[in-house]
């Protein structure tokens, strides 16, 4: 098993060996249950689906109730695929089992946190860019200092080129952040403490992988 589905709870610090202060994030990682299993055969690839978290039956489609029946546990509000799992961890592709931290990390392991980032809105360039402005209020400037500038055409093409860094909305976008180092590792809470900040607010779902 490459990974595990785990909550944001926030974020602390704790002091290393050195006496230094390290910033860090604390994820309630699992306990995940296997809902399905794929292979080549039947499937054209080898993955094994995890859930995570629990969900109200009445806002549960049909269809759904009925996949999470067949894995023999009740909805869940996540579901995610791991593939290409090593051979270390076929013991835990069985169907309806349940998947804890210490069975797929380590502490000292240095892991990936995907998740999605805050949403900002709709942002203009300075904050969304890091543009500086115009500068300066001389030679006639006025209400300049924020804007983002010439759009760089004139006669020819005669329209903004794709991909110009402009205002728009920010944030809200899948983000993964990778070689982020597991300080401590906590079964009996189901918590796993990693360095660095992990995107996404709290409570929201954090995917953990190798």
């Amino acid at each position: 098993m490459p990974g595990i589905i785990g909550k944001k709870i926030g974020m602390t610090s704790i002091y290393g060996a050195e006496g230094v202060s390290i910033a860090c994030t604390v994820i309630e990682a699992g306990p995940c249950v296997v809902t399905q299993v794929k292979n080549e055969e039947k499937d054209g690839y080898s993955a094994v689906q995890l859930a995570f978290g629990e969900k109200k039956e009445k806002n549960t489609s049909k269809a759904a109730i009925g996949h999470f029946k067949k894995a023999n546990t009740t909805p869940k509000r996540a579901v995610v695929e791991f593939r290409d799992y090593g051979k270390e961890f076929e013991t835990l592709a069985e169907l309806g089992k349940e998947v804890r931290i210490q069975d797929v990390f380590v502490e000292g392991d240095f892991i990936d946190a995907v998740g999605t980032s805050k949403g900002k809105g709709f942002q203009g360039v300075v904050k969304r860019h890091n543009f500086a402005g115009v500068g300066g209020q001389t030679h006639g400037q006025h209400n300049r200092l924020r804007a983002p500038g010439s759009m760089g055409n004139a006669s020819f093409a005669s329209r903004v080129p794709k991909g110009k860094r402009l205002a728009g909305r920010m944030g809200h976008a899948r983000v993964k952040l990778t070689n982020l180092q597991i300080v401590k590792i906590m079964p009996e809470q189901n918590l796993i403490i990693l360095s660095g900040s992990v995107p996404g607010a709290k409570n929201s779902t954090v995917i953990l992988q190798k």
